[in-house]
């Protein structure tokens, strides 16, 4: 296993983890036994013990006497667990996966829009307006499309000023990443799509929480509709 700076028990943690979410294990089905990962993977019984209850923390599995290691159905992983998005993305996101993160999305960022119009310092505004320029700049070709947009979007959910959204970050980092995964089969960056983040912004900046909110709704709906309307047609194959 390469370490990547993790100690053994973590490593083993990743490993499995990506396996998992990779599909390399699927759900109701048993992982190898704690003796057998220790063979597999040249690591302690102790170490091999304290990933598995990692992992059994993180909703990915459940350990009991007599019935072995099993996979969990993906309505027990703890989906805001870092650990657990970031294998997310190395993993296969479908369209359905997407699909979740948008129906969130469209919970959390109007009202963090809402909120940044109430509450935003000087300075949130200032990174918004950082980010939305780096936006244009993507557009334009001079910066990465993927990076500025979660700038963007991460910029408001700061500007909130209530801690829970911005705890959400990177959940919505991820939710942004995996969308790129689709976003060629739909359509690329438009100055219309600059135009509605630069609405969210100007909102945001003249105090207009409503507004703010609305513009926000319109531009998650939007992306929503596209995915909706993906897997219908996929469905339909």
């Amino acid at each position: 296993m390469a370490s990547e700076h993790r100690n053994l028990t973590q490593q083993l943690v990743h490993e499995l983890g990506k396996d998992i979410l990779q599909g390399k294990f699927s759900v109701g089905n048993k992982l190898p036994s704690e003796a057998e990962l220790c063979l597999q993977y040249d690591i302690s019984r102790t170490a091999t013990r304290e990933a598995v209850k990692m992992l059994t923390a993180k909703g990915l599995i459940s350990s009991r006497p007599r019935q072995g290691i099993k996979v969990l159905d993906s309505k027990h992983w703890n989906l805001f667990d870092v650990d657990v998005l970031n294998w997310i993305l190395i993993g296969k996101p479908d369209l359905y996966m997407l699909r979740h993160f948008l129906q969130l999305r469209l919970s959390i960022e109007p009202e963090a829009a809402y909120l940044a119009a109430q509450y935003a310092s000087d300075d949130d505004i200032k990174a918004i307006e950082n980010a939305l320029a780096r936006m244009k700049n993507a557009e334009d070709g001079y910066d990465d499309t993927l990076e500025a947009d979660i700038e963007f979007h991460k910029s408001i959910l700061a500007a909130s000023n209530n801690p829970f959204f911005i705890q959400l970050k990177t959940f919505i980092e991820t939710a942004l990443k995996v969308n790129l995964r689709f976003t060629n089969r739909f359509k690329a960056i438009t100055i219309d799509e600059y135009k509605a983040h630069f609405d969210i912004f100007d909102n945001i900046a003249k105090r207009k929480p409503q507004e703010a909110h609305d513009a926000s709704l319109e531009t998650q709906k939007i992306t929503l509709g596209l995915v909706d309307d993906a897997i219908a047609e996929m469905d339909d194959k």
